[in-house]
């Protein structure tokens, strides 16, 4: 679904690549620094009930996401390494940002807290095994894209209705994404699955191990 901005996003984090490139910043710093801030903003505020900060201070590195792939490709210097470096530190991020939230909850004193506590760590164990599923799939020269929650998706929601369920004092806001969040990540992997072995069925060539070298990894 967001997709659909990232043109105009691409216009807008330009300038930005253009100047860091200059001063000899290189995109995988850039993973790095974003990485760290993201879950630095996770970690410390969410916990600790101040979730409208955390999320300010999350955006204001999450986007460093789209800025290192533009800063590489614009640069020349596209890799591997580059690749699994900034899948495997979303995984990272990924985390902090559930993470944060399950130690809210477990901090909480409301009567569903635990309830809530559990269901976001589920969100959080589903969205990385959606993750994986793509990654394991395309190691063994299969796809498994698509689905109902895609990492972009689950981020975004999770983090403005966070923010609004803060501001507003809604805290049904966050409990409803939450909730949507580990129900649609388990039907994505599901849905996934279910995939993968539609292709193998169809291709009985596709049933064995001898497969091609493992694909670049995929972020959802």
């Amino acid at each position: 679904m967001l997709n659909r901005f990232r043109q105009f996003w691409t216009k807008v984090i330009t300038p930005i690549a253009t100047l860091l490139l200059k001063l000899g910043v290189s995109a995988d710093a850039v993973t790095l620094v974003g990485t760290i801030g993201v879950s630095a903003g996770a970690l410390i505020f969410f916990p600790r009930g101040h979730l409208w900060l955390g999320t300010v201070v999350i955006t204001c590195f999450v986007f460093s996401d789209m800025l290192d792939g533009h800063m590489a490709r614009t640069s020349g210097t596209s890799s591997k390494w580059g690749s699994f470096l900034d899948s495997t530190l979303d995984r990272i991020g990924d985390g902090a940002i559930y993470g944060g939230l399950v130690m809210f909850y477990a901090n909480s004193h409301a009567g569903n807290s635990t309830l809530m506590a559990a269901v976001t760590l589920w969100a959080l164990v589903m969205g990385a095994v959606t993750s994986y599923a793509r990654a394991k799939a395309e190691s063994l020269g299969l796809k498994a894209s698509g689905g109902l929650a895609e990492r972009a998706d689950r981020l975004v929601f999770t983090l403005v209705l966070a923010f609004f369920s803060d501001v507003l004092n809604l805290p049904i806001l966050l409990e409803i994404v939450i909730w949507y969040v580990a129900a649609a990540s388990t039907i994505t992997v599901v849905q996934r699955s279910l995939s993968v072995r539609k292709q193998v069925l169809a291709d009985p060539a596709n049933a064995g191990l001898d497969t091609p070298p493992p694909a670049e990894p995929k972020n959802d």
